[in-house]
């Protein structure tokens, strides 16, 4: 129950509204935002006083002003910033869909004919859904703590049915399709996997920052309590690589290692995690060749900058286009000779896309709302009333962080590419859904009136550790 309900004589509960005036503020600017953007895209390609894509933008404002009015009207008292700026990076994305070819992507559900911009439109609104149900019916944090085992089994379960039933696309098996949908069930394995990691790091945690194991004059963590995490991290991460997607499991390296520290405030444990990590990249290096292509054409993409290095050599020269303030929103190259120069403009290189007709600025201003949404998380997680909910919040962060530092280094040559994509700006569903996910998780969680955490088993390794030791 939150602040704002007020309990009836007979325990009914009344929800009394509450207004939320800095998320109101912040939202009126994103829509301003992304009015003159439609208006700038809009003045460029047609040479006439029009707002692009507009209608889609209004389809895209409502839902975001609708999710603001149901927390408001359900009195939650939930973090205010976390919406606008997940908005506006959505409405970023939303006009690069409408900037670039339509048909791209394009699918017919009964006699609609959607292409790249209203598809986009779509999951956006859908993925606002999820943040807005969440956001206001998540009272209790039980049914993610638990049952942590149980949601690791169904996440690996949806891995191990993509490997042995998904489709290929672009040389990895990612894909699961049942019926009429498709999805990529990696991008549900990020969030499910940082609950597993809350609970049960938050469930060992006094065991994990105390005891140690001594091997001769070497001392490691208290591995019976570490392995079965570890475990399924390896296990997740396995399946992951056999699928060829390695972004995914640099991400969940990435989260795991963080949250490790957090629970245990242990240097010296992500040093080694950080040791283990590089002979695992040299082993990949050595055992698949996807991977050494992939590193020889970070080292040198202008070897062939016609086959394997093209993609990465366009980027380099849209971002050499742009400058510091690009050429303008709808002046750039999306096509010559009517063909793609990025074909993967729309899910890996959007960063491109927007360097090169908005320029640097534009691109250090995105992943300064990345920065946004880290902080807000991790300020969520400070707040947090016990250490499965700042260990939750901090990892749902963490996901977004590392996703965008990670695709981001990729498209600016400064690592590898990975084939993950920009949170909320990429093109792709599964992607908006799993973010808008964290989203609403985090905005539960940021509550300040959420039920209080049910007191600890007296039952369990932890407690009867914890007993002696007072004793």
């Amino acid at each position: 129950m939150t602040a704002a309900a007020a309990v009836a004589p007979r325990g009914i509960v009344r929800i009394r509204p509450r207004l939320r005036r800095r998320e109101a503020m912040l939202l009126l600017i994103v829509c301003a935002v992304l009015g003159v953007g439609g208006l700038s895209l809009g003045m460029t390609t047609t040479d006439t006083v029009t707002v692009a894509g507009w209608q889609l933008l209004v389809i895209y404002g409502g839902a975001l002003v609708a999710v603001h009015l149901a927390q408001s009207l359900a009195g939650r008292r939930t973090d205010q910033v976390l919406l606008p700026t997940v908005g506006l990076l959505g409405g970023i994305g939303l006009l690069l869909m409408i900037r670039l070819p339509q048909d791209l992507v394009a699918q017919d559900l009964g006699s609609l004919h959607l292409g790249l911009a209203q598809l986009q439109t779509v999951w956006l609104c859908l993925g606002l859904a999820v943040v807005g149900v969440l956001a206001v019916a998540v009272r209790s944090d039980a049914w993610l703590r638990m049952y942590k085992y149980t949601w690791a089994l169904a996440g690996l379960t949806l891995l191990v049915l993509t490997f042995v039933f998904g489709i290929d696309e672009g040389g990895a098996r990612l894909t699961l399709v049942v019926g009429p949908f498709s999805g990529q069930p990696s991008e549900l394995l990020k969030v499910i996997l940082v609950i597993f990691l809350a609970g049960y790091l938050a469930e060992y945690r006094p065991l994990l920052a105390t005891e140690r194991t001594v091997i001769g004059p070497i001392r490691l963590p208290p591995l019976p309590y570490l392995v079965p995490m570890l475990a399924m991290v390896a296990l997740g991460m396995g399946v992951v690589i056999v699928q060829r997607d390695l972004g995914a499991a640099l991400l969940f390296y990435i989260v795991f290692l963080v949250l490790l520290y957090i629970a245990t405030g242990r240097t010296a444990w992500v040093g080694l995690g950080i040791a283990l990590g590089a002979v695992a990249s040299v082993a990949l290096y050595l055992a698949f060749p996807h991977v050494r292509e992939r590193v020889s054409v970070w080292l040198d993409p202008f070897a062939d900058p016609l086959g394997a290095g093209f993609q990465i050599v366009q980027a380099l020269h849209a971002f050499a286009r742009g400058g510091l303030f690009g050429v303008g929103l709808g002046a750039g190259l999306p096509e010559i000779a009517g063909n793609l120069p990025i074909p993967a403009v729309h899910t890996d290189f959007p960063l491109a896309a927007i360097g090169e007709e908005m320029g640097l600025a534009a691109v250090l201003g995105i992943l300064a709302l990345y920065l946004v949404v880290l902080e807000r998380g991790l300020r969520i997680a400070a707040a947090a009333a016990d250490p499965f909910r700042a260990l939750l919040a901090a990892g749902l962060a963490l996901v977004v962080g590392a996703q965008a530092l990670v695709i981001a280094a990729g498209d600016l040559r400064l690592m590898p590419l990975t084939g993950i994509t920009l949170p909320f700006v990429s093109y792709g569903g599964s992607s908006i859904l799993a973010n808008s996910l964290v989203v609403g998780l985090l905005l539960a969680i940021s509550d300040r009136g959420i039920e209080a955490p049910a007191p600890p088993r007296t039952r369990g390794p932890v407690m009867r550790a914890l007993r002696r030791g007072r004793g």
